[in-house]
């Protein structure tokens, strides 16, 4: 110290960094209250040199306020095992940054190199990885900065000395010190020269250097005579050497020769207490700067996907939908996934155009505010077709790809039956649509079958279980549940459930008395009073009545059932009304599938069917990924049967988009055929399940549609359309106005914007689409857009976009149409006279007995689902317009408790439809030189 030589205290300079990164971590937490920056520590085996440093890495992160993960691996880990690892920590947005601490302490050979090149660039606090390195060695200094070069710097800079024009020289060329030190030099405008222990005249070399970084694991190698007078000396070095003076026999010195560099040096760093603590510090300071970037993000609400649209080629005719849909080459899923803010593990790929998502992507996102909440439904359908999901599709792509907002589109799964029949697809049409559209109308990820293989295997244990009651004593039955495993019986949890509810709190198997064996053992089933039946997704109208249990290993146990259509099962109603597995799990327990003969409600869970069912629906509550064909996001889920469920996409779905899309986002999902219908249940029973509040309803309608309201001619499918369809017919048209006006006072009694989306045909006219505009505004639409998406793709419908963005700016006072502590008949009462406009309805003497046993056992205070034709706001579906004051007739009515409703019958409907004459399954085939689907539509 002869010559004041000032010492670099690398633990006083640590000290005040960690004080401002606490204030940092306080702002981020102030900020984004959920956001914790947090780092991982990965270490192979358990090197104590290793935990000593790991202890002070996390020892700091907890000072400044960070969460630190000690994520300690055998040493018998694999190099694919330790990527595994490291990939996971990649994708768990809990951390923002990864260390693997080195050395590796395996058994096995594991690359060092490519473990560090494994952890993600974005996440790379050691600064470490190839692409980091490579910033850095170009002067790009945005990524991450290597600890404990930048460590040097920072020790430099608080020298005084100046940077810029000075001589360095780096001792060691290693990839985490002396390589990327000498590039920061470099770049801070210094002359750097790189020595190492093989350097010719290296002490002449040293004496010229105004700055000395020493990293070369030599024991005190460079000497006080070699340094140059007034120089700067950051010795990097940390090395044990005999010390017999010390307790432990050892003593650590760096590369420098301390006590000789003192008298010398301007500013020397000692050892220890020099460059490691500010390793750490930095080490702090990239982890802390990697979660205030995704603060920012978070933070700044104007935030937009970067999600690249595909360009529409257009063409005049439009093609057919299949045309177009295979002229549009989608983007790979994956990329549309990440573009949308969904990470790697929320993702599971089905081929390269859809994939699952995950449910944990909710958990991850559950602070975030929602996006707004659109429905698009419709007016009375009609055999024409109104378009309900082409404007849908359309809409979410103008929003996305010309507004620029971040949008989502939420549609249910289309059934094999109507794509097999008569309906065809259900993808969109023309320029807006969903692809690839044979995916979408087939099998797509399988919900639909998971669904079938769960309802049926459900009607399996219930009749297998009828026979086994029919055919046993109470003990052998009992036995039999409960058979012995090794010499001892056990309940499962499943029965145990089913002894609470039969008020036993016994859990001995070997305690229960007689008559509480014949309790658990007995459902005593009434086989005339069985609700539950099997499913099949197809059209087959000889399933709609079936005698089962004729084969003669039956007993003669028959009984007459019936098969439905799968998306009508109550199951596929759950699946879009379930808000997690839980949920699911609960719905599924409470499903009455029969009475037994007291007139007692028999569950799916007291057949013990609960969990094998949610073995089977596991994946089934994941919605899938897919694109529009500007590719922009679809998600697919659920597909329940508009007339007898809810006929809405899935409340998963809907909550995932939400949340991606964010608090400038929109999400636009469906409600099956017109307000009365879809809309009604979407309110009062999707969105009471929810709780989510809807802020705009675009209804779709078309002139045509409306001259078939209005008493146009009778339409066959297939048949050409009539003149009045083809050309002006203004008085027609008028005449069919009062079935939109009544939607649109359905809509609006629930206190939510309508915009009514007409969906524009080459056939109509100007005067024509004025005269539904002047119409619908005066009835108290918000905005009457005429929509060309099916034309023109997202571009048609950028005005209908802009109607709905201005619609979801008013503050919401949406309001539902009835309260659930109403009795059952006074629901079905109020939807039947406000929405359908119903003077008086009727209820036969099996209905009330049937209210009266649902009202008995609970039930009363579900919301109701009313089932009825989705062709006239009345129970006949031949009763166009709007009429008033009709008597509606509910002529049965069924329970759906697991669901969560009430389903009234209005007149006959089929939950098996039927085959037409002909078919679509006359177009469909497989292109089996090209491998193509023909027939589609």
């Amino acid at each position: 110290m002869l010559n004041g030589a000032k010492i670099l205290s690398g633990t006083d300079v640590a000290k005040e960094i960690r004080e401002r990164l606490k204030k940092e971590v306080a702002e981020i937490r102030r900020q984004v209250p959920t956001l914790v920056p947090g780092l991982a520590i990965v270490q192979v085996g358990g090197r104590e040199d290793s935990n000593v440093y790991i202890r002070m890495k996390i020892k700091a992160a907890e000072e400044i306020g960070m969460y630190a993960e000690h994520v300690q691996l055998p040493r018998s880990t694999t190099q694919d095992e330790l990527l595994a690892t490291v990939k996971r920590l990649n994708e768990d947005p809990c951390f923002h940054g990864i260390i693997v601490q080195m050395p590796l302490d395996s058994e096995t050979p594991i690359d060092a190199h490519l473990i560090t090149d494994a952890v993600s660039p974005e996440k790379d606090v050691d600064g470490l990885n190839t692409i980091n390195e490579g910033r850095v060695a170009t002067g790009d200094m945005s990524g991450f900065l290597p600890c404990t070069p930048n460590g040097c710097m920072e020790l430099i800079k608080r020298t005084g000395t100046p940077i810029a024009g000075s001589y360095a020289v780096v001792i060691g060329r290693s990839k985490i010190v002396g390589t990327p030190m000498s590039e920061l030099l470099k770049w801070a405008d210094a002359t750097v020269t790189v020595a190492h222990s093989k350097t010719k005249n290296l002490n002449l070399l040293i004496k010229k250097a105004d700055i000395l970084v020493v990293a070369v694991g030599r024991p005190e190698m460079v000497r006080g005579a070699w340094i140059k007078p007034g120089a700067v000396v950051i010795d990097c070095g940390i090395n044990s050497i005999p010390d017999p003076t010390k307790k432990s026999g050892q003593r650590l010195v760096g590369d420098v020769k301390y006590e000789e560099a003192l008298p010398v040096a301007s500013h020397v760093t000692p050892v220890p207490g020099g460059v490691g603590p500010m390793t750490v510090a930095m080490l702090m300071q990239n982890t802390v700067q990697s979660a205030q970037r995704v603060a920012r993000r978070l933070i700044e609400m104007e935030f937009r996907w970067c999600l690249k649209p595909l360009p529409l080629k257009l063409t005049e005719p439009v093609p057919s939908d299949i045309e177009i849909a295979r002229a549009q080459e989608p983007k790979d899923v994956a990329v549309l996934a990440q573009e949308i803010g969904l990470i790697p593990s929320e993702v599971s790929l089905y081929g390269t155009k859809k994939a699952k998502v995950s449910l944990k992507v909710l958990q991850r996102l559950q602070y975030e505010d929602d996006a707004k909440y659109v429905v698009v439904a419709g007016i009375t359908p009609t055999p024409l077709g109104e378009g309900k999901s082409t404007t849908l599709v359309g809409l979410v792509q103008a929003l996305t790809a010309h507004k620029r907002c971040n949008s989502i589109a939420c549609l249910r799964q289309p059934s094999q039956g109507p794509t097999f029949g008569i309906k065809g697809g259900a993808a969109g049409g023309g320029y807006s649509q969903v692809i690839p559209m044979e995916d979408f109308n087939l099998h797509l990820t399988g919900d639909i079958h998971a669904v079938t293989a769960a309802n049926n295997l459900l009607a399996a244990q219930l009749d297998a279980r009828i026979f086994h009651e029919a055919t046993q004593t109470d003990q052998a039955l009992y036995e039999r549940l409960v058979p012995a495993v090794k010499g001892s019986r056990k309940f499962a949890p499943i029965q145990l459930r089913r002894l609470k509810r039969l008020g036993i709190e016994k859990t001995d198997p070997y305690a229960l008395t007689p008559d509480e064996i014949r309790r658990f053992a007995r459902l005593n089933i009434d086989p005339h009073n069985v609700v539950w039946t099997r499913v099949l997704d197809v059209n087959d109208r000889y399933l709609r009545k079936i005698t089962i249990g004729l084969s003669p290993t039956e007993k003669n146990l028959t009984r007459d059932t019936s098969f439905a259509i799968s998306v009508s099962s109550e199951i596929m109603a759950i699946l879009a009304l379930a808000t997690g597995l839980e949920d699911m799990k609960q719905r599924l327990a409470k499903m009455v599938v029969a009475f037994d003969k007291a007139g007692t409600p028999v569950t799916a869970d007291d057949l013990g069917v609960t969990g094998s069912m949610m073995v089977l629906l596991k994946d089934a509550i994941e919605p899938t990924l897919m694109q529009t064909l500007e590719g922009t996001p679809v998600l697919v889920h659920a597909g329940p049967f508009a007339n007898i469920a809810h006929g809405c996409s899935s409340i998963v779905a809907d909550d995932i988009g939400m949340k991606l899309a964010g608090k400038r986002g929109y999400v636009v999902t469906e409600a099956g055929f017109g307000s009365d219908i879809g809309m009604e249940k979407f309110f009062n029973i999707k969105c009471r399940a929810s709780g989510k509040v809807p802020n705009a309803v675009v209804l779709v309608t078309t002139v045509r549609a409306l001259k078939m309201h209005g008493g146009g001619p009778i339409v066959t499918a297939g048949a050409p359309l009539r003149r009045e369809y083809m050309s002006e017919n203004l008085d027609l048209l008028e005449k069919g106005l009062p079935n939109l006006l009544k939607h649109i006072e359905n809509g609006l009694k629930y206190g939510v914007p309508v915009v009514v989306a007409i969906n524009a045909h080459g056939t109509d006219t100007a005067a024509e689409h004025e005269l539904v505009q002047k119409a619908a505004k005066a009835a108290g639409a918000f905005d009457a857009i005429v929509s060309n998406h099916w034309a023109k793709g997202g571009e048609g419908a950028a005005e209908l976009a802009q109607a709905v963005i201005d619609a979801c700016n008013r503050p919401s006072e949406f309001k539902l149409l009835y309260d659930l502590d109403m009795s059952i008949e006074d629901k079905i009462v109020r939807i039947a006279k406000e929405m359908y406009g119903a003077g008086t309805i009727e209820l036969n003497s099996k209905v009330r007995d049937a209210i009266r046993l649902y009202t008995e056992k609970g039930f009363g205070k579900l919301p109701i689902c009313m089932a009825k034709t989705s062709m006239s706001l009345t129970g006949d579906p031949s009763a166009k317009g709007a009429p008033k004051d009709f008597k509606l007739v509910i002529n049965d009515i069924c329970l759906s408790a697991g669901a969560g409703f009430i389903v009234p019958m209005c007149g006959e409907i089929s939950k098996m439809p039927g085959l037409p004459t002909r078919p679509s399954i006359f177009d469909i085939d497989l292109n089996t030189e090209t491998g193509e689907i023909e027939g589609l539509f």
